[in-house]
């Protein structure tokens, strides 16, 4: 079992069922450590279902996005305006294409009409009038990468932002790079217009929870940042993305920290970063848009904020599964992301953790395979408990003060199995020994000797050894006379009844049955179980014997039968005991 988990470790092989509950765990870390506070540097500006009630149905027109832009970064002041939106295609809203279609055709020979359209066009290209919004302060946009369908098609809209690290910069790293194989982006004027733009792929796992973000993802080659570093470094005012470590001779060169300014992010061997979750959904601010565009917030509310717009609204499908939320919006995603990146919190895990998950499995998993079948149940219980609950707290240390995420999963669950499985052999090993006591002692000890004689086998032995022990002898008198009156059948119920009787008292107190010769019971006090008191409890049995008599009489006399009396014997003495007979018979007994 070791072995097997320690393969997994390494990814040798692929034990999927582990993986999920790393998964888990991994949920349940960061649902009981994340801080329920948002930061005061990033808003939410929310198309959400009010704001859609009140100006119209997505998407809307680009003069009002226009307005939105300037009210933001004018008004409002906003250090950062981040759109978690695309826009792809052009607006054709205010029938400015019309109106220019009219003058190249039907209103061609009019002046008027054409000097009321050149008047009129710069209000109505509402494209123009939001991209130079777009060009008045920092902004950022969004856009999305495709992978090739069923049918090979390469998706291709808009237009890219330039690359952040050309082709021949990335080829030098031993990543495993998310590739795309087309886009969604944004129409050329706004590309060209803003800031800086990003995607905002999510990562999912296995089971379609997002818990990272790709923070480059290759297209044809060159690397492209994601959305949440893009407005990072627009808050920072940082042009340029720095890979960590350097690319050297060494044979390992896989970029492990991508690095703004003095801001440093740890990612995986995708290129991926953990989301560094700070609640549930709302922990942030969020502002509806529509307040924003008629002027409902106070002057400068949001100055020196990074504002990222986007939508909560069910209908507009930016909602997603996460650790903390089976819905959770898109936008507060890329919020967490970005305040990550401002604090320095995201957690991280190298390339060495799988070398110290597979010492850690091979280490615990052979010292508790070795040790725990050399101590008792309540002490291998409470070394099982120990190990498991130093790891934990090992684990929630690294997690809390080092930004450390160390596997859980192989290792607990290895713990669990190797206690379970030990535990399970020791009960299957105690019962098969119990159930040996049983056959051999069950018909002639009481119930409760051959408890203690399988809780303590090193109590006895079957094999001969001297003993001073006590003996009963007892004896039907004139029991041929009586069993001359009476038929096989009558004769073998009565003894039965008797036997019956007078073998409870002698269980009751503590007896061996040696034997029963016709008539005749034979049994020993001190023996398989050492008994200080054997002469004691033997007499106490004989006279109870006696004493129960009268009343065996008086059933067998409503039967017709005849009256018993019996003659008992004891005697103490130095005896041999043990597993006696010949080839063909043995039998536990004293001589």
């Amino acid at each position: 079992m070791t072995l097997v988990f320690a393969l997994h470790a390494a990814r040798q092989i692929d034990l999927q069922f582990l993986d999920q509950i790393e998964a888990l765990l991994y949920d349940i870390r960061v649902r009981w450590t994340m801080p329920d506070v948002g930061d005061d540097r990033i808003v939410i500006v929310d198309i959400d279902e009010r704001s859609l009630s009140a100006e119209g149905r997505w998407p809307w027109s680009r003069d009002k996005m226009a307005i939105l832009t300037a009210n933001l970064l004018g008004a409002q002041g906003a250090a950062v305006v981040g759109f978690d939106v695309v826009f792809a295609e052009a607006d054709r809203s205010s029938g400015l294409e019309t109106l220019r279609a009219l003058g190249e055709s039907r209103l061609k020979q009019s002046a008027d009409f054409r000097r009321a359209l050149k008047d009129l066009a710069p209000g109505l290209d509402y494209d123009a009038r939001f991209a130079q919004q777009l060009a008045s302060g920092k902004t950022v946009l969004g856009y999305y990468f495709t992978t090739a369908d069923a049918h090979g098609s390469r998706h291709r809209a808009g237009a890219l932002p330039a690359p952040v690290f050309a082709a021949e910069a990335l080829d030098r790293r031993d990543n495993a790079f998310i590739h795309a194989a087309g886009y969604g982006a944004n129409l050329p004027a706004f590309q060209s217009a803003a800031w800086a733009s990003g995607h905002f792929n999510p990562a999912y796992d296995l089971d379609g929870v997002s818990r990272r973000v790709p923070l480059l993802i290759r297209y044809n080659g060159d690397g492209y940042e994601a959305f949440s570093l893009a407005v990072a470094r627009a808050y920072l005012d940082v042009a340029r993305i720095v890979a960590e470590p350097p690319v050297t001779s060494s044979a390992y060169s896989a970029i492990e920290t991508l690095r703004i300014g003095t801001h440093r992010i740890p990612v995986d061997d995708n290129v991926t970063a953990l989301v560094p979750y700070r609640g549930k959904k709302g922990t942030f601010r969020y502002v509806a848009a529509t307040d924003v565009l008629r002027g409902k917030l106070p002057r400068d509310a949001l100055k020196g904020k990074i504002v990222l717009v986007g939508t909560t609204a069910p209908g507009l499908l930016d909602l997603r599964s996460t650790p903390v939320s089976n819905v959770f919006p898109g936008v507060e995603i890329n919020a967490n992301m970005v305040a990550g990146i401002l604090n320095q919190d995201i957690k991280q895990r190298p390339a060495y953790v799988a070398g110290m998950e597979v010492m850690t499995v091979l280490l615990l998993g052979t010292f508790l395979s070795l040790v725990l079948p050399l101590v008792g149940p309540v002490r291998a219980a409470a070394l099982a408990a120990a190990v498991a609950s130093i790891f934990v707290m090992a684990n929630l240390a690294a997690w809390q003060h080092l930004d450390l995420v160390l596997p859980v999963s192989s290792t607990l669950l290895l713990v669990a199995l190797v206690f379970g499985i030990n535990s399970s052999y020791g009960f299957f090993v105690e019962t098969r020994a119990k159930r040996t006591m049983t056959r051999r002692f069950g018909q002639y000890v009481p119930p409760e000797l051959v408890d203690e004689l399988s809780r303590h086998p090193d109590s006895w032995t079957m094999e001969g050894e001297s003993r001073t022990m006590t003996i009963l002898f007892s004896d039907v008198r004139d029991f041929t006379r009586l069993s001359e009156g009476l038929d096989p059948k009558e004769l073998s119920q009565m003894m039965n009844e008797y036997l019956t009787a007078m073998t409870q008292i002698i269980h009751r107190h503590r007896g061996t049955i040696d034997k029963y010769i016709g008539d005749a019971i034979m049994a020993f006090w001190g023996a398989p179980l050492p008994d200080n008191q054997h002469a004691a409890h033997a007499l106490a049995a004989a006279m109870e014997m006696q004493a129960a008599l009268p009343e065996l009489n008086q059933k067998l006399a409503a039967r017709q039968w005849p009256t018993l009396r019996v003659g008992i014997g004891i005697n103490t003495g130095t005896v041999s005991v043990g597993n006696m007979g010949s080839d063909f018979r043995r039998a536990y007994t004293v001589m």
